[in-house]
């Protein structure tokens, strides 16, 4: 199973593709994680990046090609892999086409988790986690049971994410409905799409994901 997950920021991406990686066995590939892990390894284009990344810049796109390329050639992606967060533009899409027609790995299908922009706000703005465990909760949706007090392992302290406001949700929805919203209509065009309600619970969405995939 070859797939890519697209969806704005907050959609639960990385939730869903968790929980991919055990159904089906794949790798989930997120460049964040495979950047760092090509710099911790010091391969060639791992030495390129840190040296972009050392003087403040932006890695570019052909670092970050490569850096797939690379990561796909590894034995546990022969079965598939989940590509997460990546491609983010038509060019990259478009380079990401040509890399997987090279390694005679077509997609099986592109997974657009499908949300309320204003609902997506809320989740994320109210969203807050246990400091101690990481359990997840949110100001209306999901409080503790006990207020102040993890329902998990009973830690009182809780912490928020910097970003995790509605201002900053709010930016970042634009950009990507400015950069990466197009390549929905990429996929519909090329018959890959499979688009998923994101705005159930997390067994909801899961559920529906895997039934779009098995169809």
């Amino acid at each position: 199973m070859r797939l890519i997950l697209l969806g704005p920021p907050g959609a639960g991406k990385g939730t869903q593709a968790q929980r991919l990686v055990k159904l089906y066995d794949i790798p989930q590939l997120s460049t964040g994680d495979m950047l760092r892990a090509a710099v911790q390894e010091g391969t060639e284009v791992g030495r390129r990046a840190k040296a972009v990344m050392d003087a403040g810049e932006l890695v570019s796109d052909d670092i970050v090609n490569q850096i797939v390329s690379d990561r796909l050639d590894q034995a546990d992606c022969q079965n598939g892999f989940i590509l997460d967060g990546y491609p983010r533009t038509l060019a990259q899409a478009d380079c990401v086409e040509e890399m997987l027609a090279e390694k005679e790995m077509p997609l099986d299908a592109v997974v657009e988790l499908r949300v309320d922009d204003d609902a997506l706000i809320d989740r994320v703005s109210g969203r807050f986690t246990c400091a101690s465990c990481g359990a997840v909760y949110h100001d209306t949706q999901k409080p503790p049971q006990t207020e102040g007090v993890c329902d998990v392992c009973g830690s009182t302290e809780f912490k928020r994410r910097a970003d995790d406001n509605a201002e900053t949700m709010r930016t970042r929805l634009r950009a990507y409905y400015k950069e990466t919203a197009p390549l929905v209509g990429y996929y519909h065009a090329k018959g890959l799409l499979r688009p998923v309600d994101g705005m159930g619970e997390i067994d909801e969405v899961t559920a529906a994901v895997q039934s779009v995939l098995d169809d």
